[in-house]
């Protein structure tokens, strides 16, 4: 006769081995369906992918992207972050013309939102995508998603620009081009720290939840638009520690925008006078509704205002480009 207890604790010692292979895969996707062995799979081939082509000096020999092209500039990454169809592809159509060998475009669109290619440029830069939500972890999740691919796809894509579906360009590719390559070689990303809201938003999933990584004196705000070098998009692609934080669910969803802090909190931490602590996307907060920026109208565009919002400067300030415009349109193309 079978003695039961031992018999179960043998079968429990025997499915230990079993819990710990297929438990991350089974529990962590039940709790956070925007994370998943995919994601960890496609980040580790990047950093993987990435190492290997420093240490080979890729520099030296021709490159061939999936895209088929091959040259030895560096070129631009322009990482599309959307949930609807691209309304200004035309004006973003006729930004890239001509500059074919110089920046490679990805685009990440919410798979539920059925997302129309518009064809032209961005023909087949479509990534694998997973359903995104405001104010939630998922947007981290795509943003990362499309850092890793650039990655992977191109070794010579050495800016990294995230842009949404509401962008439009305010100078012309060889204006940008050319100041992004003539500058020092920081990140443009916002980095804020005096935010009137930043208590709330730090306590949002609970009062000590993100200590000890991230004491509320290293807290940072910033717009979800920036552009990375790939020295920095690889810091990201590789950290796991502040992504464990940001990742955990929010008890005060009101004050929870995981997306407008976890790249400027990690940057700020890791490298912060890489940054140049300002983002490239040109925002109007006037009359903004619920979060969104303002909405233009018809009426309102105009050459001077194109002009206008293109360059700002403050003070002895260095003036700053401004590489696209992100609002509300209507009906302006």
């Amino acid at each position: 006769m079978f003695n039961t207890p031992l018999v179960l604790s043998f079968a429990l010692v025997l499915s230990s081995p079993l819990i710990f292979l297929y438990g991350p895969k089974i529990f962590v996707h039940n709790r956070h369906p925007e994370i998943d062995v995919d994601d960890i799979a496609l980040l580790h081939r990047a950093a993987t992918l990435d190492y290997a082509h420093k240490r080979h000096n890729w520099g030296g020999i021709s490159v061939v992207s999936r895209l088929g092209t091959t040259n030895q500039r560096k070129k631009i990454a322009f990482l599309f972050l959307t949930n609807t169809d691209l309304h200004f592809a035309p004006l973003w159509e006729r930004f890239f013309s001509g500059h074919g060998d110089l920046f490679n475009i990805y685009i990440h669109a919410d798979p539920t939102a059925d997302v129309a290619s518009p064809g032209g440029v961005f023909d087949g830069r479509f990534i694998p995508a997973k359903k995104t939500e405001r104010a939630s972890p998922s947007l981290i999740s795509a943003a990362r998603r499309l850092l890793a691919t650039a990655i992977i796809d191109d070794p010579l894509n050495s800016y990294f620009a995230v842009v949404s579906q509401n962008c439009i360009p305010l100078h012309s590719f060889n204006f940008v081009y050319k100041s992004l390559f003539s500058s020092k070689y920081k990140s443009f990303i916002e980095i804020l720290s005096d935010e009137p809201q930043l208590w709330d938003r730090y306590i949002a999933r609970g009062e000590s939840v993100m200590l000890p990584e991230v004491p509320f004196d290293s807290f940072r705000v910033g717009s979800q638009f920036f552009v990375l070098t790939r020295n920095h998009a690889r810091l990201v692609i590789r950290d796991r520690k502040l992504w464990r934080k940001f990742k955990l669910p929010c008890l005060n969803k009101d004050s929870c925008y995981p997306e407008e802090h976890y790249f400027p909190t990690l940057l700020s931490l890791e490298d912060p006078n890489g940054c140049t602590h300002y983002t490239l996307t040109r925002v109007n907060w006037t009359g903004s509704v619920d979060g969104h920026p303002h909405t233009y109208y018809p009426s309102e565009i105009s050459p001077e205002l194109i002009h206008e919002l293109s360059f700002t400067s403050s003070g002895n300030q260095i003036t700053r480009i401004h590489i696209c415009l992100r609002g509300n349109f209507r009906r302006i193309v």
